[in-house]
């Protein structure tokens, strides 16, 4: 090959190298800004957008505690309006359903009662755990609107206990261990509010 076709060929391959890196700058906010409101429509469940007007995928802090049964560093999304601390979102575990631990994403308004409440990582075999799971019934919709004040905190068990939550048919082991792990998560959340709510930097 020639000095000359060479000399082309590099041009051709920078050419397109540049296009390439244009291409990228060009689209690459815009996958961005397409993955966040993904992520946000997700969230939507347990933190509506009408009540936020942040960012909570960016105001986060990671947090481990005993109370969410877990030692990895699990996200807490805080949701603000006008600055004003409106809500947040914790990730929970259930460490003993029926088929191994089971994530939780809750999401709880600045008074501590309970938005909504969902499972991320469930590990429940077919017709037997898996109820808790949105998809199969109802069940899980229960938590909306409950605190540790409603119903009191000795209550937060199964009817069968002693406690206000309904089990499911032909499974108890997974509803307790959920129930369990959201008032564990309400504790958690009532003993820290102010710690959670503060700027990441000072967190």
């Amino acid at each position: 090959m020639s000095n000359r076709n060479v000399s082309v060929a590099f041009a051709i391959a920078i050419l397109c190298i540049a296009i390439l890196i244009g291409a990228w700058a060009w689209l690459s906010p815009r996958i961005h800004a397409q993955s966040e409101h993904a992520r946000l429509t997700e969230l939507a469940d347990v933190l509506p957008p009408f009540l936020y007007d942040n960012d909570p995928l960016t105001d986060r802090i990671m947090i481990s505690d005993p109370l969410l049964a877990t030692d990895r560093p699990l996200p807490v999304l805080r949701a603000r309006m006008h600055g004003r601390p409106i809500a947040l979102v914790l990730h929970a575990v259930a460490p003993n359903g029926y088929g191994g631990p089971i994530v939780l994403r809750i999401g709880i308004r600045y008074d501590g009662s309970l938005i909504a409440v969902r499972v991320l990582e469930p590990h429940e075999t077919p017709g037997i755990g898996d109820s808790i799971e949105r998809t199969s019934s109802h069940w899980i919709e229960r938590f909306r609107g409950r605190s540790l004040r409603s119903p009191e905190e000795d209550k937060w068990k199964l009817r069968m206990d002693g406690g206000d939550f309904d089990q499911l048919a032909g499974a108890t082991v997974t509803p307790r261990a959920v129930v369990a792990a959201v008032a564990n998560a309400l504790r958690f959340y009532g003993e820290n509010r102010t710690r959670l709510f503060l700027p990441s930097n000072r967190s």
